[in-house]
C-alpha cells in the first residue's frame, strides 16, 4: 500500500504558534534523518488522522511531498489528544534506499481454527507477540508478517527462528529465540484427541 502525505514549511515554531495550527486544523511535525537537517513541516490534520488509522501506515515506507520535494520516511512517533480523535505532533524520519532499516511490523496470524491443537484438542492460542522487529532495505519493508497456525498442536509453540520471513527480511533478536505463539493444552484436551485419532 502506498501512503503520500503533503506537507509544507512551517516558518513559526513554539506551543503558542503549534496551538493555532492545530486551530486551523494542521497537525506541527518533523521530519529528520538521513545525514540532512531536521525539517519542521504542518500537515492536514484530517489526511494525517485517516492515516494513522490504517494498520499500514505505521510500518511502510511513507513519502512526503513538501512544496514539490518528495522524501521517503518511517513513521516514528506520534502524540494525539488524551480523549479527542485529534493528532498533536508527528515525527518522521528519512530513509536511504541503500541502507537497511530496522522497524517493528505488525504479525497476522492466520489458520487459527485449522490448528489440530484448536481443532482436535480443544486448546487456546496465545499470542505472545503482536509485532516483530526486522531488519531489511526499505524497498524489502512488508506491512506485516504472517504466521500461520494450521500445523500447530496442543502444548506447542512458534519461535522467532522458525517464521517465514520475506525475501531480504531478517528478524531481529534480542537474546533467546523467543516464542511467538503458543497452543495451551487443556486439561484433557490432548489426552483426548490422542484417545479419539487412536479409536478412528
Amino acid at each position: 500500500m502506498q501512503f503520500v502525505l503533503n506537507a509544507q514549511k512551517r516558518t513559526l515554531q513554539g506551543s503558542s504558534a503549534s496551538r493555532r495550527l492545530r486551530r486551523a486544523g494542521k497537525v506541527p511535525g518533523i521530519i529528520y534523518g538521513a545525514g540532512q537537517a531536521p525539517e519542521v513541516v504542518e500537515f492536514d490534520h484530517n489526511q494525517l488522522y485517516q492515516g494513522l488509522r490504517k494498520e499500514a501506515f505505521h510500518s511502510s515506507v511513507l513519502t512526503i511531498e513538501v512544496e514539490g520535494q518528495k522524501q521517503q520516511v518511517l513513521l516514528r512517533d506520534f502524540q494525539v489528544h488524551a480523549y479527542r480523535p485529534l493528532c498533536l505532533h508527528v515525527d518522521f524520519q528519512r530513509v536511504d534506499a541503500n541502507q537497511k532499516l530496522h522497524q517493528k511490523v505488525p504479525l497476522h496470524f492466520v489458520n487459527q481454527d485449522q490448528a489440530p491443537g484448536v481443532k482436535l484438542g480443544g486448546g487456546q492460542v496465545a499470542h505472545v507477540l503482536s509485532e516483530l522487529e526486522i531488519s531489511c532495505l526499505p524497498a524489502d519493508l512488508p506491512e506485516f508478517i504472517e504466521v500461520d497456525l494450521k500445523d500447530m498442536k496442543a502444548g506447542e509453540s512458534i519461535h522467532v527462528s522458525q517464521l517465514k520471513l520475506p525475501k531480504g527480511v531478517t528478524a531481529v533478536v534480542h537474546g533467546d529465540d523467543q516464542a511467538v505463539v503458543s497452543c495451551i493444552a487443556k486439561k484433557g484436551g490432548a489426552a483426548a484427541a490422542e484417545g479419539e485419532e487412536a479409536a478412528a
